[in-house]
C-alpha cells in the first residue's frame, strides 16, 4: 500500500522538486519526482495515490493524455490532482479554471505564493480521500469475490442435490406395486417440485450476474401458454385450484421475438405462484392477448391476494408473501425475481396488482410484439404435432437390445439405472470412476455410454475424449450430470459427447434414446 499512497510530483527537477518532497516527508507522506508528464502517467495505476503538479510544467507541455488517462480510471478510482498555479512565463496560455476542472475532474487549484501549512493541509485531505477510495475498492472486490463464491457454491449445490433426486426418480420407476401408486405419485410430484427449485436457484444466480444469453426466435405466446397449462395439469392434486387458459384462436396469434425456453419458464413460474396461493375451489386464468401494440400474458387468481405494501416488493429476491413461520406454501422467494429478470432481458415489463388480502392477484407480462411470420400455419401444425408426440410419450417404446456402459460414482444411481435398463432387456456394464470407465469402454465397445461428469480419477470430459479417440463414432456418448448450465453443455459437446442430460433424468428419455435404430448402424474404427 506504500506505493499507492505516494504523491507523484511533476515539478522542475531543481529546488521546487526537492522542497516539495521535503515538505511531504514532514507530514509523513512520500513523493516521487517525475521528469515529465509521460513518466507521471506511467505511474498512475500502480504507484499513484495523488498527483501534485506545477502549472508551468503542465501548461508548458500541454495536457497531453492526462484527461484521457484520468477519464479511464476504474469505477472506484478518482485520483486527486493538485495544481500549483502562478504567474510565470507561459501562464498566458493557461486555460480557464472551468476548462481545467471539466477536463481533469478531481482537481484542486492552489495559487502561489503558498504557505507550507496550506499545502500540507491540502495534501493530507487529498490522501484521506484516496484512502477512502481504496477502502471502497476493497469492498467492491470483496463483493465480487462473494458473488463468484456464491455462483460456485450454487453450481455445486445444484449438482449435489440432483444426484439424490436422480436416484429417487429411478427408484420410482422400479416400484411397480399398484397399491403404492398414490404414494409414488406424491413422491414424483415432490421430486419435480424440488427439481424446479434447484433450476430456479441456479438460474436466478446466472441472471443477476449477467450470464444468461437469450436464444431468440419468433415465439407464439398462445401456443406456449397452452403448453404450460397442459404440462402443469398432471402435477395438480384434487386440492388444487382450477387452471384455465384463454388464448386467441385467430389466424395471426400473439407473436414475440424471444427465447421460447425462458418465456416458458416465465409463464410456468407465474402459474406455479398462483397455484401456491390459491386454495381448492379457486380459479386461475391464464390469458395471452394483444394490447396497445404489445404482447400480453396475464395470470389472474382468486387466491390470498397482496397487501398494498407487498405489491412493490413481491418481485424482490427471497421475498415471501407471508412473513410468518408458516411455510406450508413452500418456495424460496426466487421464482418471481427470476420472472422479472427474464422479462426485462426480453425488453418487457411485469407488474403485480391486487384489490387486497383475500381478493386475489394478477400478474401481467408485457413484451414487444412482432408481426406473425408468413409460415404461421405451418408453425401451428408443427407445434400441434409436437404436442401429440409429447402426449404420446407415456405409450410403449419399441425395444432394441443395446450394449450399455454406465460410468457413475454414485452407487445408488449407478445400480438403480443398471437394474432398470437390464429389466428392459439391455446388456449393461458399469464402472465407478473415470479410469475404469475408459478401460471398460475400450474392452466392451458398447453402443451407448452413459457418463457422469464429476467422476474420481478422471472426470467425464476426460473419459469422453479418451473413448472417442479409441472408438471413434462407434459409441454414442451421453453426459448424465448434475451440471446443467449452457457452458456445461458446450463443454460436453467439445469433449465429444453426443447428448447432454441434466439429472434427474426421466428414464423414458433413455428408453427412447436406446430405441433408436441408427445407434445399431454405427461402426467401430478399423483395428
Amino acid at each position: 500500500m506504500q506505493l499507492e499512497e505516494r504523491f507523484l510530483v511533476l515539478a522542475p527537477t531543481g529546488r521546487d522538486a526537492a522542497l516539495t518532497i521535503k515538505l511531504l516527508a514532514r507530514a509523513g507522506l512520500s513523493g516521487l519526482v517525475c521528469r515529465d508528464l509521460g513518466e507521471l502517467l506511467q505511474h498512475f495505476e500502480t504507484e499513484g495515490g495523488a498527483a501534485l503538479m506545477i502549472a508551468e510544467e503542465v501548461f508548458g507541455m500541454g495536457l497531453g493524455r492526462l484527461p484521457e488517462v484520468l477519464a479511464a480510471q476504474s469505477p472506484w478510482s478518482d485520483i486527486p490532482v493538485m495544481i500549483f498555479t502562478g504567474t510565470a512565463a507561459g501562464m498566458g496560455r493557461r486555460p480557464s479554471t472551468e476548462q481545467l476542472l471539466s477536463s481533469l475532474g478531481n482537481v484542486t487549484l492552489l495559487d502561489r505564493p503558498l504557505r507550507p501549512v496550506t499545502m500540507l493541509s491540502a495534501a493530507r485531505t487529498a490522501m484521506r480521500a484516496r484512502r477512502r477510495q481504496y477502502e471502497a475498492r476493497a469492498e467492491l472486490f470483496a463483493q465480487q469475490r462473494a458473488v463468484r463464491e456464491r455462483d460456485q457454491f450454487l453450481a455445486m449445490l445444484g449438482h449435489e442435490l440432483r444426484n439424490p433426486l436422480s436416484a429417487i426418480t429411478m427408484a420410482l420407476n422400479l416400484d411397480s406395486d399398484s397399491r403404492r401408486s398414490k404414494y409414488r405419485d406424491i413422491v414424483r410430484r415432490q421430486v419435480g417440485h424440488l427439481t424446479r427449485l434447484v433450476d430456479d436457484l441456479l438460474d436466478v444466480s446466472r441472471v443477476t450476474s449477467g450470464k444468461i444469453v437469450l436464444r431468440r426466435d419468433n415465439v407464439e405466446l398462445g401456443e406456449l401458454t397452452r403448453r404450460c397449462v397442459a404440462a402443469l395439469a398432471p402435477t395438480l392434486t384434487v386440492a388444487a385450484p382450477t387452471v384455465l387458459s384463454h388464448v386467441p384462436q385467430g389466424r395471426h396469434g400473439v407473436w414475440v421475438s424471444g427465447d421460447a425456453v425462458r418465456l416458458e419458464q416465465v409463464i410456468t413460474n407465474l402459474i406455479n405462484n398462483a397455484i401456491k396461493y390459491t386454495a381448492a375451489g379457486g380459479t386461475i386464468e391464464v390469458q395471452a392477448s394483444h394490447e396497445g401494440g404489445q404482447a400480453v400474458v396475464s395470470v389472474r387468481d382468486t387466491g390470498v391476494g397482496l397487501a398494498p405494501e407487498m405489491i412493490d416488493r413481491v418481485f424482490d429476491l427471497f421475498t415471501q408473501v407471508e412473513g410468518s413461520l408458516d411455510r406450508a406454501k413452500g418456495g424460496m422467494g426466487i421464482g418471481l425475481t427470476l420472472v422479472r429478470s427474464l422479462v426485462v432481458l426480453h425488453g418487457g415489463s411485469v407488474e403485480a396488482s391486487s384489490a387486497g388480502l383475500g381478493k386475489g392477484s394478477s400478474f401481467t407480462v408485457r413484451l414487444p410484439s412482432v408481426p406473425a411470420p408468413a409460415i404461421f400455419d405451418e408453425h401451428i401444425t408443427r407445434e400441434r404435432a409436437a404436442d401429440g408426440v409429447r402426449k404420446d410419450q407415456s405409450g410403449p417404446v419399441p425395444r432394441l437390445q443395446q450394449d450399455v456402459l454406465i460410468v457413475e460414482d454414485n452407487e445408488d444411481s449407478r445400480e438403480l439405472l443398471a437394474t432398470i435398463l437390464t429389466k428392459r432387456g439391455h446388456h449393461v456394464f458399469t464402472a465407478e470412476d473415470g479410469p475404469s470407465g475408459v478401460a471398460e469402454a475400450i474392452a466392451r465397445r458398447p453402443r451407448v455410454l452413459l457418463v457422469d461428469i464429476g467422476l474420481p480419477g478422471l472426470d467425464g470430459y476426460g473419459v469422453a475424449r479418451k473413448v472417442r479417440e479409441a472408438l471413434g463414432s462407434s459409441v454414442y456418448m451421453v453426459a448424465i450430470t448434475g451440471y446443467g448450465q449452457p457452458e456445461d453443455r458446450r463443454r460436453a459437446t467439445d469433449a465429444g459427447f453426443d447428448l447432454h442430460l441434466t439429472k434427474p433424468v426421466d428414464v423414458s428419455v433413455i428408453d427412447r434414446l436406446l430405441a433408436r435404430g441408427d445407434l445399431l448402424q454405427r461402426t467401430a474404427p478399423a483395428s
